[in-house]
């Protein structure tokens, strides 16, 4: 049991700092759980969580203040052309930036598309695809996702007053 606590401790240590290393910058502190693939594209707030990322390379990935990950989770910001000058697609690519704002929480297995927004303090349900731009404080799931509930502000806006953040 005791050398299991350590695997994780070790684990987490490595995953952590291999996105300190890979990202394009980050403000504080950051913490990786599971096995995660970013970039230098990728730029960090401050209390960010991964459980498992995969962010593709291509257009800028934004994530604020606050974030929390399940597992699974993946981000894909460079497309193929599929209007080139080839079937299917071409060599080109595509690229979008995605950009996620203070105090979002991802559930496991949610696939973020490229060029869309995510308000602060929003919540993704597990399973997820997002393709368009979810408002502040919403709850959001399904495939596509699409807001189901709201956060109750006030309540949101008390914790965040004062900094009562996980």
């Amino acid at each position: 049991m005791l050398l299991t606590k350590y695997y994780r401790k070790g684990k987490s240590l490595f995953w952590t700092l291999l996105t300190k290393k890979r990202c394009g910058s980050y403000k504080g502190k950051i913490k990786v759980n599971q096995k995660s693939f970013i970039g230098s594209n990728v730029h960090l707030g401050n209390n960010v969580h991964f459980n498992g990322m995969m962010i593709s390379k291509g257009g800028n990935v934004y994530i604020g203040d606050n974030f929390h990950s399940g597992p699974e989770c993946v981000i894909i910001v460079q497309y193929h052309n599929y209007e080139g000058e080839a079937i299917p697609y071409d060599g080109q690519y595509i690229k979008k930036d995605v950009t996620i704002e203070d105090n979002v929480w991802l559930g496991q297995g949610v696939m973020i598309m490229g060029g869309v927004t995510i308000g602060e303090g929003s919540i993704i349900q597990a399973g997820s695809v997002v393709v368009s731009n979810i408002p502040k404080y919403s709850i959001a799931g399904g495939h596509p996702a699409k807001v189901f509930k709201q956060r109750d502000i006030e309540h949101y806006h008390d914790l965040k007053d004062k900094e009562k953040f996980w």
